[in-house]
């Protein structure tokens, strides 16, 4: 039986060959629709439609020591416009305005070199402006165990945090910081939001494969599979983009077999990724590692409405 047939047949005990049979499929081809009507149905009997729009704060852009090849805040190939960082007011201001809109999670961004007690004193002064239903998730850099119990206090209730594609190669993070980190956040009780990311164009189906089925293993309620934005000064930008079309059948695979709890997200959002079971996107504000306008709600950022007029054209409900 191909693994196409299995999963259509609702057998998702798939071997690591059967999932790279998924990835493999032409997403020119009628096995490409296949595929996606397969995770569209997983999504859609598992949210009954209901749809997630969560936004996002980054809260400095000043140059990072992680120094990632794709990134626009890497120390050796800063690319944004200015340096700064915002102050506690300044966020307060800002995550006012965002509740003036429908969201549901929200994430305070900073570069990984941000002190730690900075991130803490802000995230206290935040925590009080969310709905008690609003889960408050971080994203920052490595930590140990004190800091993530020092999260938990201070009103975070998950973080972003993954082992990117190449790490340690296109990165100066190593794998194992990566996955402490991560071990660390979830004896502490924080809830761990994933990602398969930066894709480019030159990672193979081996690599993806990996970093889904450490997914799998996390047992994440919250998934994301993102192409790498080339942007303009980084030393990957030259690698180019994955098309729409092939994001979109990682990002069906990804939902196949990581099968989050609650809802799967891509970026960036595209109206043709809802057709493969997409119900979660991003609204962001800030420094963004992908753009070099350090405001990016001024240029690639989504408002919190304008992922929903996304998600209701695909029917998704709030």
């Amino acid at each position: 039986m191909t693994a196409l047939n299995k999963i259509e047949s609702h057998n998702f005990d798939l071997s690591d060959s059967d999932i790279l049979e998924l990835l493999n499929i032409d997403a020119t081809s009628p096995d490409f629709y296949r595929l996606i009507a397969v995770s569209n149905a997983i999504t859609r009997q598992k949210s009954n439609n209901k749809g997630y729009v969560f936004t996002q704060i980054g809260i400095n852009a000043q140059p990072c020591s992680i120094d990632c090849k794709f990134c626009s805040l890497a120390s050796s190939h800063y690319s944004l416009s200015e340096k700064w960082e915002k102050s506690i007011d300044d966020v307060v201001l800002e995550l006012k305005g965002l509740m003036q809109y429908h969201f549901d999670d929200f994430f305070l961004m900073a570069t990984a070199d941000y002190p730690v007690g900075k991130f803490l004193k802000m995230a206290k002064s935040l925590k009080p402006l969310l709905r008690p239903d609003q889960k408050f998730v971080a994203n920052v850099g490595d930590f140990d165990t004190q800091t993530a119990q020092d999260l938990v206090e201070a009103g975070i209730t998950g973080i972003y945090h993954i082992n990117r594609l190449r790490e340690g190669i296109d990165t100066k993070a190593q794998p194992q910081q990566r996955e402490a980190t991560i071990e660390a956040a979830r004896k502490a009780g924080l809830e761990i939001y994933y990602c398969i990311e930066p894709i480019g164009p030159e990672h193979s189906y081996e690599e993806i494969l990996t970093e889904i089925k450490r997914a799998r293993d996390l047992n994440i309620s919250v998934m994301a599979a993102m192409r790498r934005t080339p942007v303009e000064g980084t030393p990957l930008a030259d690698k180019g983009m994955l098309s729409t079309l092939e994001m979109t059948k990682i990002a069906a695979v990804t939902n196949i077999v990581v099968n989050p709890s609650r809802s799967m997200n891509v970026h960036e959002p595209s109206q043709m990724t809802l057709l493969a079971g997409i119900n979660q996107l991003y609204a962001e504000l800030g420094a963004n590692p992908r753009d070099t306008d350090c405001h990016t709600e001024n240029n690639r950022g989504f408002t919190p409405e304008k992922a929903w007029e996304m998600l209701c054209e695909a029917g998704y409900e709030r």
